[in-house]
This record gives structure tokens, C-alpha cells and sequence, in this order.
């Protein structure tokens, strides 16, 4: 995995969690891209990245099908767990 080379943002509380999850599962943004695109979350690349960052909102949406996705309780994302 690349190393981040700016500092995240304060703009959503779950980009690092979606990095690190991610990360685990051996996931490329892509393959994430692509999945979130089969769930009906239209996001870009660049989006997917910024929200990685923190430097994006997260809808309710986006927070619902990355858990999904990723296997991990909400709750988890939100670092409540």
C-alpha cells in the first residue's frame, strides 16, 4: 500500500478505517470502486480517494454499503467499536 502524502483531512471520521479495512482484505481503491458502482454508489476514483483522505462528507449511503462491503460493522468505521 502506497504512503499517504498529505496529511487527512476533518471533513468524515471513517476514511482511515475504510483504508485500513481495505488494506486487510488485500482490496485495491478500484476493486473498491467497482463494488461500491455495484451497489448503486456512484462515486469517482478521485471521490473514493478524497473520502479516504477525510477530505470528503461520507453520506449515510456511502457509510452503509463501505461497511457492507467491507465487512465491518458501522460502528467499526465510525471508530465506536
Amino acid at each position: 500500500m502506497k504512503t499517504r502524502k498529505l496529511a487527512l483531512g476533518n471533513r468524515n471520521m471513517v476514511g482511515r478505517r475504510v483504508t485500513e479495512a481495505r488494506g486487510l482484505r488485500g482490496m485495491r481503491q478500484n476493486e473498491l470502486l467497482a463494488r461500491l458502482q455495484t451497489a448503486g454508489i456512484d462515486i469517482s476514483a478521485p471521490a473514493l480517494s478524497l473520502l479516504e483522505g477525510q477530505k470528503r462528507p461520507v453520506s449515510d449511503f456511502e457509510l452503509a454499503a463501505l461497511a457492507d462491503i467491507l465487512e465491518v460493522p458501522v460502528d467499526w468505521l465510525l471508530g465506536r467499536a
